[in-house]
C-alpha cells in the first residue's frame, strides 16, 4: 500500500509526542530529526527534505506549539499543512482548450505504463462527458499500436493510426484533423518512449509539440523508481515544459518518495495517480488528501467519491428497502460484494478509513481479497432457492456447495454464520432506527 512504511514511521514519532503534556524545543527538534530520517528512507529528494524540515521546525518551535494546550496535535497539524504545500496545495485540473479539440500530448519513458495511462485518461475524460480520440504515435515499440487499439476497444474509444511507416509528426497532425471532422473534443497522443532519455527522443517530441501545439503535455512517470522518477520529470520539463505529471504504480510504492518530491523539484503539479491495473484505476491527485493518507489520517472524501461512482443510486434505494423489511438475502450479499470490488483493492479502500493503519497494527489484521473471491464462488454455487432462504441449506447441500466452489464445508459454514450475524445486526439497527434516520449505504 502507498506510503505504508513512511506512515508507520511518522505515526510512531507522533505517538511518542502525544504522551507528553508540554513540549520543549529539545523534544520538538528530536521528533523532527526522526521525521527527516523517515522522509529520507522513503526516498524523498534530499533537498526537498531539508527545506521541508526547516519550514516545519521554524513553525514547530514557535509560540504556537510550545504554548499550545495540545502541542502534539499542533505539530501534526503543521506537518500536515507543510506536506500539503509540498505537493501543491490544491488539485490541478486539465486545462481544456476554449475551442475544441483539446490536444493532450502524453510523454514518458518506456516501461512507465504510458500507453495504459493514456487509455485510463481517455476513460476518465469519457466519464466527464468528453468524446476522446486516441492517437497511436508510437511507431517504434513492437505492438504499441496493437496494444492501444485493443485497450481502446475495451472502453469504446476510437484509435487513430497510420501504421509504422509514417512519421509521428504527420500522424499527430492528421489525427487532429480527424478529430475536428468527427466532432471529437479531446485528442490524446500516445508518443514514443525510450528505455532512457536521448536526444532523438526529445527532438521528435519537440517536433510533435511544434506541429500540433498541444493544450497540455502530460508526463507519465513510474512512482516505484523513486528518485529516478524525479530526475526524469526534471529533464522532460526542461525540454518540453510539461503541464503536469501522472504518477503510475503508486499503489505498489510503499515509500512514496516520488509523490512527495516531484512538485517541489520541477514546479509542475501531479495531476493524476495510477492506483491499479484496471482501466478506471486513475485518480485525481489531491495534495491535502494525500497528506492525510501519509499521516495515517485516512481519506474519507476519496472513499465517498469511490462509493458514489461504484454504487448505483436506484440499487441503493432498493437495498435500503430490503434492509428495512428484513428481506436481505445471499443474492443481495453477492451484489454488495460485486459493487465493493468496483471501488478498487480492498486494502486501499480500508486504508482510506481514518485510523485504520493503526488498528491494523494493533490487531494484526490481514487483508486477503481471496476470501472475497471464495465467498463469491460459494454463493454462486448455491441454487436460487438456497440464496433466498439459507435456512434450507443442510449438511448435504453444504457439501455440494463446497465441491462446486472449490472450498471446504467449514468455509461454507463460516459464510452462513457471518451472513446470519449480519442479518441480526441489520435487524437490531433497523429496530432502533424508528424511521428517524436513513440507513447508511455501505457494502457488507
Amino acid at each position: 500500500m502507498a506510503f505504508e512504511s513512511l506512515t508507520s514511521r511518522l505515526q510512531s514519532v507522533f505517538q511518542r509526542l502525544r504522551g507528553k503534556g508540554k513540549l520543549d524545543e529539545k523534544e520538538v527538534t528530536a521528533a523532527l530529526r526522526e521525521v527527516r530520517l523517515a522522509l529520507l528512507e522513503a526516498d524523498v529528494n534530499f533537498r526537498v527534505v531539508k527545506d521541508f524540515a526547516a519550514r516545519v521546525q521554524e513553525r514547530a518551535i514557535g509560540q504556537e506549539v510550545l504554548q499550545s494546550l495540545t502541542p502534539a496535535q499542533q505539530v501534526i497539524k503543521i506537518v500536515h499543512q507543510e506536506l500539503t504545500n509540498l505537493m501543491g496545495q490544491t488539485h490541478s485540473r486539465i486545462e481544456l482548450a476554449p475551442k475544441p479539440p483539446t490536444v493532450l500530448m502524453v510523454v514518458g519513458l518506456q516501461g512507465s505504463g504510458k500507453t495504459t495511462t493514456v487509455v485510463k485518461l481517455a476513460r476518465y475524460l469519457q466519464k466527464q462527458g468528453r468524446s476522446p480520440l486516441l492517437v497511436a504515435a508510437d511507431i517504434y515499440r513492437p505492438a504499441a499500436i496493437k496494444q492501444l487499439t485493443v485497450l481502446g476497444e475495451q472502453i469504446s474509444v476510437p484509435v487513430f493510426s497510420m501504421g509504422q511507416g509514417t512519421s509521428p509528426v504527420d500522424i499527430s497532425r492528421a489525427a487532429v484533423r480527424q478529430a475536428i471532422a468527427q466532432g471529437r473534443d479531446v485528442v490524446l497522443i500516445d508518443t514514443a518512449g525510450r528505455l532512457h532519455i536521448d536526444e532523438d527522443l526529445m527532438q521528435e517530441l519537440e517536433a510533435i509539440k511544434a506541429a500540433v501545439n498541444p493544450q497540455e503535455i502530460l508526463l507519465v512517470v513510474d512512482a516505484m523508481t523513486g528518485q529516478d522518477a524525479v530526475q526524469v520529470a526534471e529533464t522532460f520539463n526542461a525540454r518540453l515544459s510539461v503541464a503536469g505529471v501522472i504518477l503510475t504504480k503508486l499503489d505498489g510504492d510503499t515509500r512514496g518518495g516520488a509523490a512527495l518530491s516531484v512538485r517541489a523539484v520541477t514546479g509542475r503539479p501531479i495531476k493524476f495517480i495510477g492506483v491499479g491495473e484496471k482501466l478506471d484505476a486513475l485518480e485525481q491527485f489531491h495534495p491535502e488528501r494525500m497528506a492525510s493518507r501519509v499521516l495515517g489520517m485516512g481519506d474519507m472524501m476519496t472513499l465517498i467519491e469511490k462509493a458514489e461512482s461504484a454504487f448505483d443510486a436506484q440499487q441503493a434505494r432498493e437495498m435500503e428497502k430490503k434492509l428495512r423489511t428484513n428481506e436481505f438475502t445471499l443474492e443481495d450479499f453477492l451484489e454488495q460484494i460485486k459493487q465493493m470490488k468496483k471501488m478498487g483493492p480492498l486494502e486501499e479502500i480500508l486504508g482510506m478509513i481514518p485510523g485504520f493503519n493503526k488498528m491494523k497494527q494493533l490487531k494484526n489484521l490481514q487483508v486477503d481479497e481471496r476470501e472475497m473471491v471464495k465467498t463469491e464462488a460459494m454463493i454462486k454455487s448455491m441454487t436460487v432457492r438456497e440464496r433466498r432462504d439459507p435456512g434450507i441449506i443442510d449438511g448435504s447441500r453444504r457439501r455440494r456447495i463446497a465441491r462446486g466452489s472449490g472450498t471446504r464445508v467449514q468455509d461454507v459454514n463460516r459464510l452462513l454464520k457471518q451472513f446470519e450475524q449480519t442479518r441480526k445486526m441489520i435487524k437490531q439497527f433497523v429496530g432502533k432506527d424508528k424511521g428517524k434516520r436513513r440507513l447508511p449505504q455501505m457494502p457488507f
